[in-house]
């Protein structure tokens, strides 16, 4: 069984950060989104990736190389425009072949892994298998209508009024059968060929697709606010583990990782946090569910439930909350506007906020 990854988004939903990183690559509790599918993968037994990316990549190659370091295979399938999820399907033909394959999002994570879907596919064959997952606002999602039997018998895209609240979660299992049903679609009113359209287009024709319910946290990590939920949700996993240098006016308490080289000196840190490779902090606060990237520094600095990418710094704001920081962001006092500072921060910004 092959996998194929889908890595060429262009991230709308996360400007200014996308604009000069894939979302892909966006850290949630310090590690790129798009490592946890392919650790998850690995950990499934499927060695073969095929993965899309842009033809005007901008990381994603140099990221995960040849995929060695995950235990994969890795070739690269360059998408020329976001044709869409069942195009990908089409230009991934060849490498495809005749194997069945799963097909996974790459800025989906699912903390608990796969495995259990490719084994359910593998015992009970089908022609296609959608991961499902209950959500409280079904109208924000494509869900899909499935019988008593498991048996998927419809889907739609964010319906006003869904049949079902089970949203597809962005993770298919195929059969060589899916080929024949995107080449058998119309591209939709967007100009794109929809994955739900071909998964819709076998259920039209009496092929057998399962549905695979999963109770376990996911998240699509294309928003800012989902962004900060999966990071919530990685670092109340986290292990206690100090590498680095805290001298005896820190206090520590709860779970918390500081990286190699790292210092922190007369600080409060209340975890699950995680602090990177020789980020330095001094005299601040560092609150529950954040995560600091390598290379940072912060001083007199107080933030909590947020990402800060590597190289940035706080100096003197103490009220940082819900906050996305890119890389090599500079972030000073100003005129303070509401009683709380919430930021979202292209890489290589420079604010200035006065306390």
């Amino acid at each position: 069984m092959k996998a194929l990854v889908l890595a060429g988004g262009t991230g709308l939903r996360l400007r200014p950060i996308s604009h000069t990183m894939p979302k892909q690559l966006v850290p949630v509790a310090n590690k790129p989104v798009l490592f946890y599918g392919l650790e998850a993968l690995a950990a499934a037994g499927i060695t073969e990736v095929g993965m899309i990316v842009s033809s005007t990549d901008r990381g994603i190659r140099a990221a995960t190389g040849d995929g060695s370091r995950f235990g994969l295979r890795i070739t690269y399938i360059e998408q020329e425009e976001p044709l869409g999820l069942a195009h990908c399907v089409v230009i991934a033909r060849d490498f495809l072949g005749d194997d069945d394959f799963l097909m996974y999002l790459g800025d989906n994570v699912v903390p608990d892994g796969i495995a259990t879907l490719v084994d359910r596919f593998r015992a009970r064959p089908c022609d296609a298998m959608v991961l499902l997952g209950p959500v409280p606002n079904p109208t924000e999602y494509g869900v899909a209508e499935v019988d008593g039997d498991g048996r998927v018998i419809g889907l739609e895209e964010k319906s006003p009024t869904p049949s079902s609240d089970l949203a597809m979660i962005g993770i298919y299992a195929f059969t060589p059968a899916i080929h024949r049903a995107v080449r058998s679609i119309e591209p939709s009113w967007r100009g794109e060929l929809e994955i739900t359209h071909a998964i819709q287009w076998l259920v039209d024709q009496d092929a057998t697709v399962r549905a695979h319910i999963f109770q376990g946290y996911w998240q699509d990590t294309g928003r800012v606010s989902t962004l900060l939920d999966c990071n919530r949700e990685l670092l109340t996993r986290l292990t206690a583990d100090v590498r680095g240098k805290v001298d005896t006016e820190t206090e520590i308490a709860g779970p918390v990782v500081i990286g190699e080289g790292a210092q922190v000196i007369r600080s409060r840190i209340i975890g699950p946090v995680v602090v990177g490779e020789n980020t330095v902090v001094t005299d601040s606060y560092v609150g529950p569910y954040t995560s600091i990237g390598d290379d940072c520094a912060l001083e007199n600095a107080g933030v909590e439930y947020s990402i800060v990418l590597e190289r940035s710094s706080l100096s003197a704001v103490r009220n940082v909350r819900e906050s996305l920081i890119g890389r090599g962001v500079d972030v000073r006092p100003a005129p303070l506007v509401g009683g709380a500072h919430q930021l979202v921060l292209g890489d290589d910004s420079r604010v200035l906020i006065e306390e």
